[in-house]
């Protein structure tokens, strides 16, 4: 496994709990789960479908808020609680301090890869902004698309594109606002082997460059070699695994 390059911990998931209504009674989607990612590493999370994975990755986003426990992230403005935050707060968690990364990148057919990253700058935010505004929206999202290669592809849209082209861009939006966490859901499970590599290599290259803390569910085992750390998820309950394939 790799080496995180700090120590300090950018997110602390302690004793959470989620449960669901099941019928009568309640399915406990996570149970006592607790795990700490620091900045510049990855922590990946695998297991079966329907043991938690994806309800830990909303409680981690914000999406959803736990039953119990404490869910502690560390920006540059200070350490927040994102299991109390408010709806209004969680919002704006999401666009300042929280990169989502969604398993199909959902881009905007209408718009070009420039576009695409420019208007995540602009949600939430009033319509008209001033031309140095712009200009850095602008700046910030051309050296994105630089860095994931897309340097060539900034005028065409989602039609014109590879799979892993579209993936690249999800990616570099979700870094728009230059988040302490990002949240990554599946990344390669739409890409064949080659284009899949590519991916988890620019994941470990943005996570290490960037200082984030990245939490990562994948089914594929070929990349868990290349994790920081590695955790099992099973009927809600979180186990990290020593034994990674190579």
């Amino acid at each position: 496994m790799t080496t995180a390059l700090r120590t300090s911990t950018a997110l602390d998931i302690n004793n959470v709990t989620l449960t669901y209504p099941d019928g009568a009674g309640r399915l406990t989607a996570l149970d006592r789960v607790s795990l700490r990612v620091t900045g510049g590493s990855i922590a990946a999370i695998t297991g079966p479908s329907g043991s938690g994975k994806s309800s830990l990755l909303a409680v981690a986003s914000t999406l959803i808020h736990p039953d119990s426990g404490h869910i502690t992230l560390q920006t540059p403005s200070g350490t927040t609680d994102l299991a109390t935050v408010t709806r209004r707060e969680a919002a704006a968690l999401r666009r300042s301090s929280i990169g989502i990364v969604f398993q199909q990148p959902n881009l905007i057919p209408a718009l070009t890869a420039l576009e695409q990253l420019e208007v995540m700058t602009h949600l939430g935010q009033r319509l008209h902004t001033s031309p140095h505004q712009h200009r850095q929206t602008r700046t910030r999202a051309t050296e994105l698309l630089d860095s994931v290669g897309l340097a060539d592809h900034r005028t065409k849209r989602p039609a014109q594109l590879s799979g892993g082209q579209r993936q690249r861009i999800n990616i570099a939006r979700a870094l728009m606002n230059t988040p302490a966490l990002l949240v990554i859901d599946e990344p390669t499970s739409a890409l064949d082997t080659e284009r899949g590599a590519a991916i988890i290599d620019l994941i470990r290259t943005i996570t290490h460059t960037h200082k984030t803390a990245t939490l990562l569910v994948t089914h594929d085992p070929t990349h868990l070699h290349q994790m920081t750390t590695v955790y099992q998820m099973l009927d809600g309950r979180l186990t990290e695994k020593c034994n990674v394939p190579t």
